[in-house]
């Protein structure tokens, strides 16, 4: 006959109904319980969603368990909205709450005394060495005896990145970009960041913003999401990019007359050129001075016929020197807008063996580009404004982390990130279609400000009234704190650094969409700096998960790398040596490099250090052996409340 494990379902009732009732009592009892005491796994869910609620400043009331859950899809599994009243309904009195938490970790308690037996027996009938068999089971034991173990602190204190505050955005956009979000079920990040994409890539090289000083900031941005495979980047971007192709195509109808009249011209001259050389070259020796004066003449005048080049506003994957030359000949405007992420491989020498940044890092920051050319003398141009709008899988971040230079010479440093919430699983179907009226005015728009500004050769200067001024040097002065040595911008300060000139520059788009007739004739207002500062500390917000799912922090990468090696291989205790030996090839060259990386782990509660037995005679000490938090092995299936991957992954 089986025996049933310990436990008490009345006792697991009661504390997670008195959590319930009264919710300032999980304060007193989150230390004595954690989700693996609770025998009931339903029980063991509500005690981490209750927890995590509690961790993350949420009300832990029904109602608001109950919307928790029926979000992520888990209300059935834990018995429906009915099943948290019963348990209310279960509690004498929620002044118990820590007797029956005590009850609920003395059962669970028990059960791994009977586990432990279970495994001591298997142990003893094991092949092996008998006194390595007794310090395996010495170590069991010493784990059974340890009080619970409370949940890990997580390695950054980083909640989920803010929403977008679509409502920052004027409001043709904002309608697009809501009505886009609806109907494709995507987060309104997405379609957010290329709707500012899609505006830097209208002003981008014809419009800057003056800050005091003489300080300009150019109306261009690097914007790139992080979003997983199926998250119909592809569709959102195709919509909100749709009306920059649509006016590419104005531009081009626009200029095809000069195009065909100028080569026309230069063919024209070309003859005439070539008919006055060869009249120079045929004629009399003592008249040839004369025509041949006449031929150059006409050779220098048939190389003085520029001929158009067709308008280009967005390009997709291209190399480094492709965007050099498009820049040169687009007077100094392109715009790289893809829902994939492949240019970063073709910026780090996928094609050319050597990454190649120059033109990306002077195209942000309006730096003069020289542009050599094979045919053609080389060309200068002055005020280069490049804009980059990507969607990219969780997989790519990582990736550029690795790529050489991206980061120590301040690609990354550039980029406006965004990791939304991913939204697949729990998508709506059968959504209403973006309205007619909001797409065709968001394309209207959007294509009268390409068309506006084009024929822009210096960029427009749209200076700030003195209120903006003044909330410009707020921002810096709030700034500024967070780049210090214990600043939380720390860790990026390359990045931090960059966020006040990002802002303005945000600002300048706003300007520009909310007045389109005129709007480089007008002074930037405070209020269009404060909307531009409610996005920039959105994508401050999302830089911090970025760059931390990246590996900013050496010392945090490092600790992942230790837990995915703890999860990967079940290890409930370990020896330096043994982790070293896994982990050696490249990240850890000695020893000493795991150091940084334990004692994180330890102070962050997801490692105890096992206790060293008392040493008799000399040799050489033992390898220091770490126990790791039961959820780190707990098998697939059940609640795991911790996780080495951030939410970037999705």
């Amino acid at each position: 006959m089986t025996r049933v494990p310990p436990h008490d379902i009345g006792a697991e009732q009661a504390v997670i109904g008195a959590v319930l009732l009264a919710p300032d009592v999980l304060a007193d009892v989150a230390d004595v319980l954690v989700p693996a005491d609770f025998y009931r796994p339903a029980h063991a869910l509500l005690w981490q969603t209750l927890t995590n609620l509690h961790a993350s400043g949420h009300p832990t009331d029904a109602v608001a368990v109950a919307a928790y859950l029926a979000e992520s899809g888990d209300l059935g599994k834990v018995g429906g909205a009915p099943y948290l009243h019963t348990l209310m309904a279960s509690v004498p009195t929620t002044a118990n709450a820590g007797h029956y938490a005590r009850i609920v970790a003395e059962r669970a308690q028990r059960r791994a005394v009977v586990d432990l037996g279970g495994r001591l027996a298997r142990l003893a009938d094991a092949d092996g060495d008998a006194a390595e068999l007794l310090a395996a089971g010495r170590a069991m034991l010493n784990a059974v005896h340890e009080p619970a173990w409370p949940a890990p602190i997580p390695l950054t204190a980083r909640h989920i990145p803010s929403p977008y505050p679509v409502d920052a955005l004027p409001g043709w956009v904002a309608d697009m970009v809501g009505a886009v979000a609806e109907f494709t079920q995507t987060p309104t990040d997405l379609a957010g960041c290329i709707a500012l994409a899609a505006l830097s890539s209208a002003a981008g090289g014809r419009a800057e913003v003056e800050i005091r000083g003489g300080w300009r900031e150019p109306c261009n941005l690097f914007t790139v999401v992080v979003l997983p495979p199926g998250s119909r980047k592809s569709a959102v971007f195709a919509t909100m990019t749709g009306p920059l192709l649509a006016a590419e195509r104005v531009l081009i109808e626009r200029a095809k007359p000069a195009i065909v009249e100028a080569e026309l011209a230069h063919r024209v001259a070309s003859k005439a050129a070539e008919r006055a050389a060869n009249s120079a070259a045929n004629t009399d020796p003592a008249a040839r001075n004369t025509l041949l004066a006449d031929a150059t003449a006409a050779a220098m005048n048939a190389d003085s016929i520029a001929i158009p080049v067709m308008p280009r506003l967005v390009a997709d994957d291209v190399t480094s020197e492709q965007a050099a030359s498009l820049l040169a000949e687009q007077g100094g405007r392109l715009a790289v807008l893809s829902p994939e992420g492949g240019i970063f491989a073709t910026l780090a020498g996928r094609y050319s063996g050597a990454p190649n940044l120059e033109v990306f890092l002077k195209g942000h920051a309006g730096d003069m580009l020289r542009v050599d050319r094979r045919s053609r003398p080389a060309e200068h141009v002055d005020r280069p404004a490049l804009t980059l709008g990507l969607a990219v899988q969780p997989e790519v971040l990582r990736d550029i982390s690795q790529m050489p230079g991206f980061r120590g010479k301040g690609l990354l440093a550039r980029i406006l990130f965004a990791v939304p919430e991913n939204t697949v699983g729990r998508r709506r179907i059968g959504t209403d279609p973006v309205p007619a009226a909001i797409a065709e005015a968001y394309a209207e728009n959007l294509g009268a400000l390409v068309v506006a500004l084009d024929g822009w050769t210096d960029p427009a200067v749209m200076p700030l009234n003195a209120e903006a001024n003044a909330r410009v040097l707020d921002i810096e002065r709030e700034t500024e704190p967070l780049l210090g040595p214990a600043g939380a911008w720390a860790h990026i300060v390359d990045w931090g650094s960059k966020y006040t000139g990002a802002v303005v520059r945000i600002a300048g788009l706003l300007h520009l969409a909310t007045h389109l007739d005129g709007g480089w004739l007008k002074p930037i207002t405070a209020e269009t700096i404060d909307q531009a500062t409610r996005i920039g500390r959105y994508f401050a917000d999302h830089a911090l998960a970025a760059f931390d799912d990246m590996g900013a922090d050496p010392t945090v990468d490092d600790a992942r790398h230790v837990l995915a090696w703890i999860e990967r291989t079940a290890s409930r205790r370990f020896t330096k040596r043994e982790l070293f030996s896994a982990l050696s090839r490249g990240r850890f060259r000695k020893a000493a490099d795991l150091d940084p990386a334990l004692n994180l782990l330890q102070a962050h509660g997801y490692l105890h250090v096992e206790p060293q037995p008392e040493r008799s005679g000399a040799g050489r000490p033992p390898s220091p052996a770490w126990l790791t938090h039961p959820d780190l092995t707990r098998p697939t299936g059940t609640v795991h409340p911790i996780s080495t991957r951030s939410a970037v992954a999705g």
